[in-house]
């Protein structure tokens, strides 16, 4: 066996090093509500306002300060029982936001039926300002908390040691996983395989996968991570779990099924005998509506916000070289129709006149794929470097939303000559309308390679729903804001 630092035996030092920002998001939790809550009260009623809540009937009177401690009790049990500190949805993923919504809307659901039932008269616009104002800033904080996270995580802190066990194919590609998203907090210290997996000669081989449940109590880690069951045959998988038994190691299992998010998968046994039900992806019905009406109304909004910047803009390239302010190109949308979708023009007049020079100039810098790009294009204009900067002359897209052509979040909108040498499976990127952003804005934008590119964008195209696009948009405010992969 190689030799690794011993952990604390039965105690993961990922899991205990969580428990304080366990307590810390709950405070800060509490905190919220009692803000959203108590400033609902004073907002409503005033400090020298309407005190009481009263019954119909007349029998029944309670301060609203008592109601407004009450309802902040209930509300903060309720995060804490729907899970939202629990450290496996902490750091990564829509899971936090979601309990988050479900817990409030829950909370505010029951005192709703309660006061109807109660016959007890609650002012409407008390709770029509808490509720908003705490799910809001609920959000807000837990987003800060993440990026402190997400910062120490990639930094190698705060997260779940893992010991990987299975055949070295899978082992190497559920570590290349864990490696891409450190946010996660999954850091592999070893795997357990028959052999060492190609391309991880730094990663320890610490046994065969017969010996994972020995070698992770062993080094105390707090995961051992399944990526198959074939090696441990067919009843490996469930020896190795009761192994582990008391030892305070979670096991996780791959299922294999790759870009396939939670909600798709379902569970369903027979004769004891788990099944996994993958479902289809939609790509029509009421949440199409509903993401189509946020695009028109979102985009209108944006447009009216944006409109004196839009100005500005335009008004500094028409005076910097005297060219057209717009550049439209013809881009491929939903089921391969193409359409002319408008940016501010950032480049030279004559920049595509010289695109096949620059690309015999700098062939292994643009050897990217399909997709063309250069870090110090010498067609930008000093204009367009700063819009391009803070992805400004992107705006214009808005008016491709608003006629339906794209979509605020989607994936990266193709030029034909990239979809004419598309390989089969990017072509279901087509299968939505494209959008101003997407996974790929938010994982790095042009620092990503093609690979990459068309994972996120089957990702989103597999698994897209409207909870995941008001996330991206949350996120693509500060990858703006950063100016990652902006160039």
């Amino acid at each position: 066996m190689v030799g690794l630092p011993r952990l604390a035996p039965g105690v993961g030092a990922g899991r205990a090093a969580l428990r304080p920002l366990q307590g810390l998001l709950a405070l800060t939790d509490f905190l919220v509500i009692t803000w959203a809550t108590f400033g609902a009260q004073v907002v409503r009623f005033g400090i020298d306002g309407r005190t009481d809540v009263a019954a119909t009937s007349g029998d029944v009177t309670i301060s609203y300060t008592w109601f407004s401690i009450l309802l902040i009790l209930a509300w903060w049990l309720a995060l804490r029982f729907h899970g939202v500190y629990d450290m496996h949805v902490l750091g990564h993923g829509t899971v936090e936001y979601r309990l988050i919504a479900t817990a409030t809307l829950r909370v505010f659901a029951v005192v709703a039926m309660a006061a109807f039932a109660l016959q007890v008269q609650v002012a409407r616009g008390y709770i029509l300002l808490a509720l908003p104002a705490g799910i809001i800033v609920l959000w807000a904080a837990r987003r800060v908390w993440r990026a402190w996270l997400g910062h120490r995580r990639s930094a190698g802190d705060l997260s779940h040691d893992v010991l990987v066990v299975g055949d070295p194919s899978t082992v190497r590609h559920l570590v290349d996983t864990f490696a891409t998203v450190p946010e996660a907090g999954y850091r592999v210290i070893g795997v357990c395989t028959a052999a060492a997996p190609d391309g991880l000669a730094d990663m320890p081989v610490l046994g065969t996968e017969r010996e994972g449940a020995r070698v992770a109590i062993e080094l105390g880690v707090d995961v051992v991570a399944c990526a198959d069951t074939h090696a441990l045959g067919a009843g490996g998988l469930r020896r190795l779990g009761w192994a582990l038994e008391g030892s305070g190691i979670e096991l996780v299992v791959s299922p294999g099924l790759t870009e396939i998010a939670g909600p798709r998968v379902l569970t369903r046994p027979v004769a004891g005998l788990p099944l996994l039900h993958v479902e289809a992806p939609s790509f029509s019905g009421p949440r199409l509506v509903l993401k189509s009406t946020i695009d028109w109304v979102g985009a209108l909004a944006l447009v009216l916000l944006f409109s004196p910047l839009l100005v500005v803009v335009a008004a500094l390239i028409r005076l910097s070289d005297g060219g057209p302010v717009f550049f439209r190109q013809e881009r491929v949308g939903l089921d391969g129709r193409t359409f002319r979708m408008t940016k501010f023009r950032s480049m030279a007049v004559d920049a595509e006149d010289r695109l096949d020079q620059l690309r015999q100039r700098t062939p292994d810098e643009v050897d990217r794929g399909v997709l063309f790009k250069l870090k110090d294009d010498p067609r930008i204009t000093p204009v367009g470097r700063y819009i391009r900067r803070y992805s400004i002359d992107e705006l214009p897209q808005l008016f491709n939303v608003l006629t339906g052509h794209m979509s605020l979040v989607g994936p990266r909108p193709p030029l034909p000559s990239e979809v004419a040498r598309y390989e089969h499976d990017a072509h279901r990127r087509l299968l939505v309308k494209p959008g101003m952003t997407g996974l790929w804005q938010i994982n790095g934008r042009s620092n990503l390679t093609w690979e990459q590119s068309v994972r996120f964008d089957l990702y989103y195209v597999e698994n897209w729903s409207v909870a995941q696009d008001l996330v991206i948009l949350w996120r693509t405010f500060h990858a703006v804001v950063t100016k990652d992969g902006a160039y």
